[in-house]
């Protein structure tokens, strides 16, 4: 289904820890459940305590806050891509690609790939593979995907 909303980014500021938080348990806890690893405080702190507002952008749609995604420099060269959460309303109606669209297509521009990781049997990894995420490497809870850079069509080559 695509019934994508108008929808706009935005740096995150300080302020967004407390929602962004919020919505990270409310996405994550059916699969940290599942994974015998949901913790009421834990899923919250670890949020608060890295917060990254430098690297992170509010999704907004009609102005009004709809989730997150950061990307950040990954160790050893490339983006990290983390704490991508839409909140369950504005899931499978394509904001979550279009959002993914356009940070593959800021780090194919850069030449850069890109990894993340999704928990052990979230439904999140199939939009990632469809997006030409590959596995990289798995243990019990986390499974690490990643994306090489697409090379960028010059248009105006003869």
């Amino acid at each position: 289904m695509n019934d994508q909303p108008d929808w706009s980014l935005r740096p995150a500021t300080p302020a967004d820890v407390g929602p962004v938080a919020e919505l990270r348990a409310r996405v994550l806890r059916a699969d940290l459940e599942r994974l015998g690893r949901y913790d009421e405080h834990r899923v919250r702190q670890r949020l608060r305590d890295g917060f990254p507002a430098g690297h992170m952008a509010i999704v907004l749609v009609g102005g009004a806050f709809a989730g997150s995604v950061t990307v950040r420099p990954a160790e050893g060269g490339g983006r990290r891509l983390e704490h991508f959460y839409l909140a369950p309303e504005h899931q499978g109606r394509g904001l979550g690609s279009a959002v993914l669209r356009r940070v593959l297509a800021e780090a194919d521009a850069a030449g850069e790939p890109v990894r993340l990781d999704v928990l052990r049997g979230s439904a999140a990894r199939r939009l990632y593979e469809r997006h030409g995420f590959v596995l990289e490497r798995e243990d019990p809870v986390d499974v690490l995907l990643v994306r090489e850079p697409r090379m960028q069509q010059n248009r105006f080559a003869t």
